[in-house]
């Protein structure tokens, strides 16, 4: 197996070319004879799929990276015009939008064979290719771990005032709180968010929400799990002085989201589409998920993850239809909760 820094290396090198931007009359050239993909997923990780993709298929790529809700409306936008061939996402909500607006593809049956039903939509229009949990980072030295609260709802009670994080704005928390209102309806969810609103402080991201623990501004945060065992596994110094919480017990902080990738109707280079949305599931590309450094969960059938990571399945995750969460509504929420 290549180790991390082999991998980065090699995709650096690989005949990939990583664009700032999506469309545009200003924006970057589109090379015809490159698969085209919009990824929202992090770069070292969508380069090290792509450069192990041209390495056994010849095949170019060409990456135009962009954020899960800002790239989704951006294909929406594009329509039938759009440039894109394949869309990989961090979180689901931005793959359901493009779904919605009948852009995608079905995706191949020997590549959706790949993945349990459970990780992929009854409609075939796309797939899961990995997978994040949600989790309580906390400062043993801010508080004890028998006062941790016993559900995620918890957090709107006034006793957590001042108490915990979270990077509210990122399509990270909002896929979280998609969860919620999936598992717990619109009235309980829209409560919890005002209750967020009073108690917690929000940061830029999942990384700062974790750095504010660790340095004792906050004493608890909402985050994904991966965040901190790549720290915990290379300086330690956003986490050194935090512990992990997993809510478990099909509570909605046991959130797990999964990251997706579709194959565009109108691409133009379908073929070549599909072939690359199969090695990502095919085991040379769920190792990149183990052997990258990334931290996320393999979610390909027989395919491992991270041996540091618990497994997948005792996170014990609630029973939510993770291919229809509202992305829409969630933002819908969070606005009128004063929290974007």
């Amino acid at each position: 197996m290549m180790n991390r820094r082999a991998l980065l290396t090699a995709a650096l090198s690989s005949p990939v070319l990583a664009l700032a931007a999506c469309g545009g009359s200003d924006g970057p050239t589109t090379d015809p004879d490159a698969l085209q993909i919009y990824s929202s997923q992090h770069d070292t990780l969508t380069k090290a799929w792509a450069e192990g993709f041209t390495k056994k298929t010849g095949i170019k790529t060409q990456i135009r990276a962009g954020k899960d809700s800002s790239m989704g409306h951006q294909i929406v936008q594009e329509g039938k015009a759009s440039p894109a061939d394949v869309f990989l996402t961090e979180n689901s909500p931005a793959m359901t939008l493009v779904e919605e607006a009948k852009l995608l593809a079905p995706i191949d049956a020997k590549t959706l064979a790949k993945v349990p039903e459970d990780r992929r939509p009854s409609s075939g229009d796309w797939t899961s290719v990995a997978a994040r949990s949600t989790v309580l980072v906390y400062n043993p030295d801010e508080i004890d771990a028998k006062d941790l609260p016993a559900s995620l709802m918890d957090l709107q009670d006034p006793k957590y005032k001042d108490q915990w994080g979270a990077g509210a704005t990122g399509a990270d928390f909002q896929a979280i709180v998609a969860g919620m209102l999936a598992d717990q309806g619109e009235a309980k969810t829209k409560t919890w968010l005002e209750g967020m609103k009073t108690n917690a402080r929000i940061y830029e991201n999942n990384i700062a929400t974790m750095k504010a623990v660790n340095a004792g501004e906050v004493p608890m945060g909402v985050i994904y799990h991966y965040y901190w065992y790549r720290d915990q596994a290379e300086t330690k110094e956003g986490t050194a002085n935090t512990k992990l919480h997993y809510f478990k017990h099909e509570d909605p902080g046991a959130f797990v989201s999964l990251s997706a990738a579709g194959v565009l109707k109108n691409a133009k280079h379908a073929d070549e589409a599909q072939q690359f949305v199969d090695y990502i599931l095919s085991k040379e590309g769920q190792e990149v998920l183990e052997t990258s450094g990334s931290k996320e969960y393999a979610v390909a059938t027989g395919a491992a993850s991270d041996p540091d990571l618990p497994t997948l399945d005792s996170l014990q995750s609630p029973d939510v239809d993770p291919f229809g969460l509202d992305s829409e509504k969630v933002t819908q929420l969070m606005t009128d909760a004063g929290l974007l």
